[in-house]
């Protein structure tokens, strides 16, 4: 038993020296060789990093934004960081250009015309886009009348899904209606869009957000 032992010893002892060994030196090896190909290719290498998705880059909120997430999310009674998650899986935070969908989804949160104004509109059918005139799109008398979603929220008389606090504001107007004020985050966000992988996503950063704010 004891040359078992002594046996057991020695090999556990080996694979230890060996992953001391052969880690550092795979480190070594692959620093070398990053180091070498950037000499004579560092245009390459730069390029590959700055297209490398980064999570941290992938998951950060604009710092910026996230008080007027507060405020929204307070007045319609659902989770600031579930309308941080669709901003970001709508629109990357504002940054795709231009804010119009090849179907037709305008604005920052992406709303389809019909959606923003209301199905009840004469021209809506399909899938969404309308033939909705400009001067009836962003006024809120005729949002109200045809039952849309879309909301002026900074109060100055016109409801845009291409100002940011408008189209945020409608956002959360949806998702309050359709189940996020009641705790069914789930159904809020199929009804927002008909996806079950939009659903993952958007729970994804969910989860993500609160993770790093609500800690």
């Amino acid at each position: 038993m004891k040359k078992k032992k002594r046996k057991l010893k020695k090999k556990n002892l080996f694979k230890l020296l060996f992953l001391l060994t052969i880690v550092p030196a795979l480190l070594v090896a692959v620093t070398l060789f990053i180091s070498i190909y950037y000499l004579f290719n560092p245009d390459t290498v730069i390029k590959a990093l700055k297209e490398t998705p980064h999570i941290f880059r992938e998951m950060e909120v604009p710092e910026e934004y996230i008080p007027l997430y507060k405020e929204t999310a307070e007045v319609y009674g659902i989770p600031w960081t579930l309308l941080a998650a669709h901003h970001r899986v709508e629109t990357r935070f504002s940054t795709m250009d231009p804010l119009l969908s090849p179907v037709g989804a305008e604005g920052h949160m992406q709303f389809m015309p019909c959606t923003f104004v209301g199905w009840s509109h004469p021209t809506c059918s399909g899938l969404g886009q309308g033939g909705i005139p400009d001067s009836e799109k962003t006024d809120p008398e005729v949002i109200a009348a045809y039952g849309g979603y879309g909301t002026d929220g900074n109060g100055d008389g016109i409801a845009d899904p291409y100002d940011l606090t408008d189209a945020l504001y409608s956002a959360a107007n949806y998702l309050s209606q359709n189940g996020a004020a009641d705790g069914e985050l789930e159904k809020a966000i199929f009804q927002y869009n008909h996806s079950d992988q939009y659903v993952e996503d958007i729970l994804h950063y969910y989860n993500l957000y609160n993770e790093e704010f609500m800690d």
